[in-house]
């Protein structure tokens, strides 16, 4: 679904998406969606959007429960997902909702000529 929204973004509208983005995106739509549909007794939704040149991932899921991420160790076996989705998106945010919570995270499309996210600082 990701990777068919940012084809058609190219294709369609015109929009320069890298390759670090497609891979981004894709990255993040699976890791929240994933976590909804563990983590969350009901539906999820995803919303893709772009905003001042970046697609903003949107799940909401009927939780209450906002997500945690543990501290950094190196030594720990999984439970990685959220700190890569922060690591590589520009912003990320959790929002209660009247029913459940809202994730969105925003990825930049286009990359600067070294091959950095534009408006992103290198990791």
């Amino acid at each position: 679904m990701a990777r068919d929204f940012l084809t058609s973004l190219q294709a369609v509208h015109g929009l320069p998406v890298s390759a670090r983005a497609m891979g981004m995106v894709q990255l993040v739509v699976s890791e929240l969606v994933t976590n909804a549909r563990k983590y969350a007794p009901g539906p999820c939704l995803l919303t893709l959007q772009v905003e001042d040149g970046a697609v903003q991932v949107s799940v909401w899921d009927s939780s209450i429960t906002l997500p945690s991420v543990p501290a950094p160790d190196p030594e720990r076996i999984g439970q990685h997902g959220l700190e890569l989705v922060m690591a590589v998106c520009q912003t990320f945010c959790v929002h209660r909702e009247p029913v459940g919570k809202r994730i969105t995270a925003a990825v930049v499309l286009a990359d600067d000529p070294d091959g950095d996210a534009v408006g992103h600082q290198a990791l």
